[in-house]
C-alpha cells in the first residue's frame, strides 16, 4: 500500500463514521458490545495509533538502534496497529532516514501491509509562515500520507511558553494544518497539547484551538493530557463536552502517566466517544511513561467490545511487549497487566484450589487471549492445591503420589522457604525437589567435591576465575576443570566439562541471568545469601534457587539444580569409560 496513495474510503471519512458509530453508547453504562450483539451490528472501530519511535523513546533508557526501528514497525504492522509515528521530522537524522527508508520500500512494493507510517511536528513558528518555516519543510520530506502536529490548547502555554498572543496562537494552528493538509493529499492529526488543563484553565478558548483545526481540515482532533494529571471522570466529561462542541468531528486521545492513570484515561475518552488512541507498547515515556497500549488493546477489544487488532492478533500480545523490551534493552516487568509473568499467577493455596475448579474464578480474561498462560506459585502460603497444578504446569506426573507424599513434599517447600528459599521464580529447582521428593527418576549424579581459585597478579590484571569439580555417576567418576569470567562462570564449565561424559546434553546448557539478594543484611558479612540462576539449552528456559551464607555455595547450588533440571530432561548416555 503506498504512503502517499490516499485510502478508499480516507482516514478521515471511516474515522466519521465512527463517530456516529461509537456516540450512541459512549454515554450509557452498557458496553459497546451489549449493544453490538443486541443489533447483530460490528464492533465499533477504535484506531490504534502508536508513538514508541517517538514518545516513547523519550523515555529513560529508551533507545532504538536504526534496524530496530524498522523491525519494530514492522513487528507494530503485522499485530494490526492503524498508525506507526516514525519520529519527530527534521529533529535528527535517525528519524529521517526511518521515514526514508519506507519511501523507498514503497517504490520497491516492499511495504507494510496495513499500517500507515505518521510524521510528526509542531505548528509553525509565530515568527514564520507555514512555507517558510524549516520544520514544517521536514514534514513534506518525510513522504508521508499522514502527519501529526502538535499545537498549544493552554492560554497558560500559549502565553507564557509560547510567548504569543491567544489569536495568533489560532492562526498558526489554522495556517500550519491548511498548509499540510492542501500537500499532497495530507491527511493531518492535531494533537492539542495540555489540551485538558488548558480546558479546564478556559474552557472556550481550548474548544477554539480544535474548532481552528477542524476548520482548517484536520482529519482527527486528538485530546492531550500531556502532564498525565487529570482524573478519569475529567477526562470523560471534557471529552463528551468536545465531541457535543464539535459534532461529528473524529477525537483522538493521549494520556501520560504521572498520576498513574492513563489507562483509565484513554478507555475513559473511548467511553466518551474518542474513536483513535494514541499510546505506547509497555507504556514507555518520557517521566512515567505513556498509556500502555499492552493493557488497553485487550481491555478495548475483551471489555468494551470495540475492534482493534482483532482476537487472533490479539494472542500475539505477550510475544509483542516482550520483543519490544529485548528490542530497547528493558527487563519486562513481571507484574505488567495481561503480558507480564506475574500477570495470570496464583500463590495462595485456596485461589489455587478455585482456579483448578474454574478459571474464571480468579482470571478477569483468559490468558491465552492475549497470548499468555497460567503459573501457579509455590510458597510458604501453598496448600496441596499448589503442588498438584504446579506439577501438571512443569509436567512432572503425580497421578501414582498419594495425599501423603503431596503433603510431605509440601512441607518440604515451607520448610526450605523458612531458610530462605522461594520458589516463585524457581519452578526448575521447585521441579527437581518435586520429582526427588516423590522419588522420580534417581540422583543422576553426585558431587564428590569442587574448588574455586580466584587470582589477581598486578593492580592492571584482570581477575582470573578457575574451577576443578569431580562427580560421580554411578560406580565412575570425573574431575574436570574450568576457566571463566567469574567464579559462578568457572564452576558452571567445570561441572559441564565433567558431566559431558556421561551426560553429553550438559554441554547445552548456558547461563542467561544471575541474580543475588542479601535476605538480612544486618548480619553483615554473615548474611545469608539468595541466589538466582537463569538457564537456557537454546530452546527452553528455566530458573533456579540457592541460599547460602556464602555465595559460592549459593550459586553452586543454584547451578546444580540447573545442570540436574536439564539431564532429567534428556536421556543419558552412560560411558562410564570401564
Amino acid at each position: 500500500m503506498p504512503l502517499r496513495a490516499p485510502r478508499a474510503p480516507s482516514t478521515l471519512q471511516t474515522l466519521r463514521l465512527m463517530v456516529t458509530d461509537t456516540a450512541s453508547s459512549s454515554s450509557t453504562g452498557s458496553t459497546a458490545a451489549t449493544a453490538a450483539a443486541g443489533t447483530g451490528n460490528a464492533a465499533p472501530k477504535v484506531f490504534i495509533y502508536d508513538t514508541t519511535l517517538r514518545d516513547g523513546a523519550q523515555g529513560a533508557g529508551i533507545s532504538f538502534s536504526d534496524t530496530g526501528k524498522i523491525r519494530f514497525a514492522r513487528m507494530l504492522d503485522e499485530f494490526g496497529v492503524d498508525f506507526i509515528e516514525g519520529g519527530f521530522a527534521g529533529s535528527n537524522p535517525r528519524d529521517m532516514e526511518f521515514f526514508k527508508h519506507f519511501a523507498k520500500s514503497n517504490r520497491r512494493r516492499d511495504t507494510l501491509k496495513h499500517a500507515q507510517i505518521v510524521a510528526f511536528g509542531s505548528t509553525r513558528r509565530p515568527e514564520l509562515t507555514a512555507k517558510t518555516d524549516p520544520q514544517i519543510a521536514a514534514l513534506l520530506a518525510t513522504g508521508t500520507h499522514h502527519v501529526t502536529i502538535y499545537g498549544k490548547s493552554s492560554l497558560l502555554h500559549v502565553t507564557k511558553v509560547l510567548r504569543t498572543t491567544p489569536k495568533n496562537n489560532l492562526e498558526l494552528v489554522a495556517d500550519t494544518v491548511d498548509f499540510l493538509h492542501s500537500r499532497n493529499f495530507r491527511e493531518v492529526f492535531f494533537d492539542a497539547e495540555h489540551f485538558f488543563d488548558g480546558y479546564k484553565l478556559d474552557p472556550d478558548y481550548a474548544l477554539a484551538v480544535l474548532r481552528a483545526a477542524a476548520g482548517a481540515g484536520a482529519a482527527a482532533l486528538v485530546l492531550c493530557d500531556t502532564n498525565g494529571g487529570t482524573l478519569p471522570n475529567e477526562i470523560f466529561d471534557i471529552t463528551a463536552a468536545a465531541r457535543a462542541a464539535l459534532p461529528g468531528v473524529p477525537l483522538g486521545i493521549h494520556t501520560h502517566n504521572d498520576a498513574g492513570l492513563a489507562v483509565a484515561n484513554t478507555l475513559e475518552a473511548v467511553r466518551a466517544g474518542a474513536t483513535q488512541v494514541q499510546g505506547t507498547i509497555n507504556g514507555y515515556g518520557e517521566r512515567t511513561g505513556n498509556a500502555d497500549l499492552v493493557a488497553i488493546i485487550p481491555a478495548l477489544e475483551l471489555k468494551m467490545g470495540r475492534a482493534t487488532v482483532g482476537a487472533a492478533r490479539l494472542r500475539t500480545l505477550r510475544a509483542l511487549s516482550r520483543e519490544t523490551a529485548e528490542l530497547v534493552s528493558q527487563r519486562p516487568d513481571r507484574r505488567q497487566p495481561y503480558a507480564g509473568d506475574d500477570a495470570f499467577s496464583h500463590k495462595a493455596g485456596a485461589h489455587a484450589n478455585a482456579v483448578g475448579k474454574n478459571p474464571a474464578t480468579f482470571e478477569h480474561v483468559p490468558p491465552e487471549s492475549v497470548g499468555n498462560s497460567r503459573h501457579v506459585l509455590v510458597s510458604e502460603l501453598s496448600g496441596a492445591a499448589n503442588i498438584a497444578l504446579k506439577a501438571g504446569e512443569l509436567g512432572v506426573d503425580i497421578s501414582g503420589a498419594g495425599k501423603a507424599e503431596i503433603r510431605a513434599a509440601l512441607a518440604t517447600v515451607k520448610e526450605r522457604e523458612a531458610r530462605g528459599y522461594s520458589y516463585e521464580s524457581a519452578d526448575g529447582s521447585f521441579k527437581v525437589l518435586l520429582q526427588k521428593t516423590l522419588g522420580a527418576g534417581g540422583e543422576p549424579f553426585a558431587l564428590e567435591g569442587f574448588r574455586v581459585i580466584v587470582e589477581k597478579r598486578g593492580p592492571a590484571e584482570p581477575c582470573i576465575s578457575e574451577a576443578t569439580v569431580k562427580v560421580r555417576v554411578g560406580d565412575a567418576s570425573e574431575l574436570a576443570a574450568g576457566e571463566g569470567g567469574g567464579p559462578v562462570d568457572a564452576l558452571h564449565e567445570a561441572l559441564c566439562g565433567a558431566l559431558a561424559r556421561f551426560y553429553p546434553a550438559a554441554r547445552d546448557v548456558t547461563l542467561t541471568d544471575y541474580r543475588v539478594r542479601i535476605l538480612n543484611p544486618e548480619a553483615a558479612t554473615g548474611a545469608l545469601t539468595r541466589v538466582l540462576v537463569e538457564s537456557s539449552d537454546g530452546t527452553a528456559h528455566w530458573s533456579t534457587v540457592g541460599v547460602s551464607e556464602n555465595i559460592i555455595e549459593a550459586s553452586w547450588q543454584a547451578l546444580l539444580d540447573s545442570i540436574e533440571y536439564k539431564l532429567r530432561l534428556a536421556p543419558p548416555s552412560r560411558n562410564a569409560g570401564h
